[in-house]
């Protein structure tokens, strides 16, 4: 791995280091510090955990925490049992913590954007699709109505939102369509209902 070639150059550093060239001493210290080494050793057990391709035990948890709560309802209601119950059906635990586990074990966190179309005409504006997944959060974005076209932009993106963080949407740009609705002609209360 990742290791055995560092050996090797550092093998290759030790004979230049004693010709004294320039710079190589320098470079075999750096090759020879702990904390490369750490960090090397870290980026090996990443690769190594990465190539186990680890899989969830069950896609259903959001299901099978439904089915305890149940379960527990049904028998002797001890004080133990009724912390967990109440855990389990605790807003944050299910729709935060299983939801997540949920989304990420179906591999459901990617969209999937239309096609673009085929007969796109040359001289027209460049545009951008971009698809950001909200999961309940705001957008971080306020819209208007331009004054002299008509057309619905962005007015601001607020600064550590959604928007923000994803670099896609800056103020200023123009918003076509919202969720596969044209927004040509609704006002920006509408846009904000559909966003």
């Amino acid at each position: 791995g990742v290791s055995h070639v560092l050996t090797l150059a550092l093998q290759e550093l030790s004979l230049l280091c004693k010709r004294d060239v320039n710079g190589v001493g320098m470079l075999y210290d750096l090759l020879r510090s702990r904390w490369l080494q750490a960090l090397l050793k870290i980026y090996e057990c990443l690769q190594h955990y990465l190539g186990k391709r680890p899989a969830p035990v069950m896609l259903q948890a959001r299901a099978l925490s439904r089915e305890v709560v149940e379960l527990l309802r049904e028998g002797p209601q001890s004080g133990e049992i009724k912390e967990l119950r109440r855990l389990l059906r605790s807003p944050h635990f299910k729709a935060a913590l299983l939801s997540a586990h949920d989304t990420v074990a179906q591999k459901d966190f990617e969209p999937t954007l239309p096609p673009l179309p085929d007969n796109l005409p040359e001289n027209e504006e460049a545009m951008r699709i971009i698809c950001l997944v909200k999961n309940n959060q705001p957008l971080g974005a306020t819209i208007k109505r331009h004054e002299i076209t008509g057309d619905i932009t962005v007015a601001r993106v607020i600064h550590g939102g959604l928007a923000d963080r994803s670099g896609l949407l800056y103020a200023g740009d123009k918003l076509v369509e919202v969720n596969g609705v044209p927004v040509e002609g609704l006002e920006p209360e509408q846009v904000i209902n559909i966003l």
